[in-house]
């Protein structure tokens, strides 16, 4: 007969630490793994972005100057000549976007975060959802059958609606997201006081959330600010400046699109000035984004203390 020896306490001790520290090595080598892989991945991003700013800096910025800022487009062959009413376009745009998207879809958060019914509070998420998901051509199609086609014109008014609809769920959602993040005893102290809700709501849950608000907004701007799409439907473009809404108007997507498919050199060089002044005006509309998050968590941080 075989006799097993016994096991002492100390060995089973020494047998758990040695398994203990392998272990411990083991998961030390696997978070070094996934750290240096998420360091990679956020490298390529940051490589990506560059590369592009780069890329646009040296195509485009030999072209940007006072008379590419300030004047309107030269006929066909001839050099020279600005993107100035695209840049006015643009702003135009972006402008009736907001005063579109902005009421609707900061009136949708409130009522969801404040008033709505559970199940009908998901079903419209859930379809603010989608629409975020809807390519922009289909913004532009459905704004091209709705305005264009019975008013019988393309139009800045009909490519503002089309820019404003598609801020309509970013808007809505991010908002929303803010104004559920506002303490709880804080609307309760409002209605403690015997002040109605829809005061409590203005006075004192908007005040607070107001900077991820604007950080919806912005995020929205600066989505919709380079689409290229939904204004072909719309606002279709204009080589001069347009002082009516119910006229077609230039926009930098626009103009950029048309000169980079043109077989002239110059105008090659205008677009990529063109794509390089757009980008610069998506880049300030997302410093302002990143003011207003840091703003909303510097109150957060203060309400939750």
């Amino acid at each position: 007969m075989v006799r097993h020896a016994k096991i002492t306490d100390a060995q089973i001790k020494e047998r758990l630490a040695r398994t203990f520290r392998a272990t411990r090595a083991h998961r030390r080598r696997v978070d070094r793994a996934v750290v240096y892989v998420l360091s990679c991945c956020a490298l390529l991003v940051i490589f990506a972005l560059f590369n592009i700013l780069a890329h646009l800096l040296t195509q485009g910025f030999s072209s940007v100057n006072l008379e590419f800022l300030t004047h309107l487009p030269k006929p066909v062959g001839e050099a020279g000549g600005g993107m100035a009413n695209a840049i006015m376009g643009t702003l135009t745009l972006l402008g009736i976007a907001v005063l579109v998207g902005v009421p609707i879809g900061l009136g949708a958060a409130i009522y969801l975060s404040e008033y709505a019914h559970k199940r009908f509070a998901y079903v419209v998420r859930f379809t603010t959802d989608v629409m975020n998901g809807i390519p922009s051509i289909v913004y532009g199609i459905f704004a091209y059958t709705m305005l264009v086609v019975p008013m019988k014109s393309f139009s800045a008014l009909s490519g503002g609606i089309a820019l404003g609809v598609m801020m309509i769920p970013m808007v809505a959602r991010t908002s929303e997201e803010f104004i559920r993040l506002v303490p709880v005893s804080m609307r309760e102290a409002g209605l403690a006081l015997g002040v109605p809700k829809w005061k409590v709501i203005v006075d004192i849950i908007l005040p607070i959330s107001i900077g991820g608000i604007m950080t919806g907004i912005m995020s929205s701007l600066a989505r919709v600010a380079g689409e290229t799409a939904p204004l072909l439907f719309t606002a279709f473009g204009n080589h001069f400046w347009n002082a009516s809404l119910m006229q077609p108007i230039a926009a930098l997507p626009l103009q950029v699109f048309a000169y980079a498919i043109s077989p002239f050199d110059d105008w090659h060089r205008q677009a990529w000035a063109g794509a390089l002044v757009l980008i610069t005006l998506v880049f300030i509309i997302n410093l302002f984004a990143s003011y207003f998050v840091a703003r909303q968590s510097r109150i957060f941080a203060g309400k939750a203390a």
